[in-house]
């Protein structure tokens, strides 16, 4: 589905990402894993297409997209959560779901629609309301709800789970977990909370500096307290 090859990010004369290589199969969920500010949230920005690498490829589905701009890279399937939700607060939940699936004909953005309250019932429950009424875990559905609006055969996903009371944090693990059941959705997902990245992940990436440091399933991870600790911040 997604491969990055040796991919190289600045921000100007700042070299962020330094040789990034992962692969993301069909159907599965990967996690990128790290402290904060070593490169994760980059990754998915140059994946995007927000900040398109210096050197290296993008593959996505069999074509280069390192350099595409972001319209174009979302029209071929792909949509991403950000960190910090983003949505359209003066909006009601009806107009943030349905102005990311206006280029969709009308059949199917009544499909997508149905889907995501099926999934999301409370935001069906508050349809009118405008989004600055809803709490932070009610905007993060929200948040996961416009971005199935496309029915993405990729979704990224960034810190889906900062912020948010335990009750949520199990609703969104509930529904990325029916993402990948149900909708046959492969993930990316950039998150802190390292019981969730064990429960939803099929294989982990560790990120340090820029850089691909450790990779494996969920369970080895688990186990490795010399990997936790230097890199994740804690372990025995």
């Amino acid at each position: 589905m997604l491969r990055l090859d040796d991919i190289h990010t600045f921000y100007g004369k700042s070299h962020i990402l330094n040789g990034v290589s992962l692969e993301i199969g069909h159907h599965s969920g990967i996690a990128l894993s790290g402290r904060n500010g070593v490169g994760k949230t980059t990754t998915l920005r140059s994946i995007v297409g927000f900040t398109p690498p210096r050197e290296g490829t993008i593959t996505f589905k069999g074509v280069n997209v390192a350099g595409f701009p972001p319209h174009r890279i979302a029209r071929m399937g792909m949509a991403l959560v950000p960190q910090g939700r983003r949505i359209f607060m003066s909006l009601s939940i009806k107009e943030n779901l349905l102005v990311a699936g206006y280029k969709t004909d009308k059949t199917l953005q009544n499909h997508n629609l149905e889907m995501v309250l099926s999934l999301f019932p409370i935001l069906g429950e508050r349809f009118r309301l405008r989004a600055k009424t809803l709490s932070g875990g009610e905007m993060q559905m929200l948040a996961i709800g416009r971005a199935l609006m496309a029915a993405p055969q990729l979704l990224l996903m960034d810190e889906p789970t900062e912020g948010l009371a335990p009750l949520f944090i199990e609703e969104i693990k509930r529904v990325i977990l029916a993402i990948k059941r149900e909708r046959e959705t492969s993930l990316l997902l950039v998150e802190q909370n390292f019981q969730f990245v064990l429960d939803v992940a099929d294989y982990i990436y560790v990120m340090n500096k820029g850089k691909m440091v450790y990779e494996s399933a969920p369970p080895e991870l688990e186990h490795n307290e010399d990997i936790k600790m230097k890199y994740l911040g804690f372990g025995k």
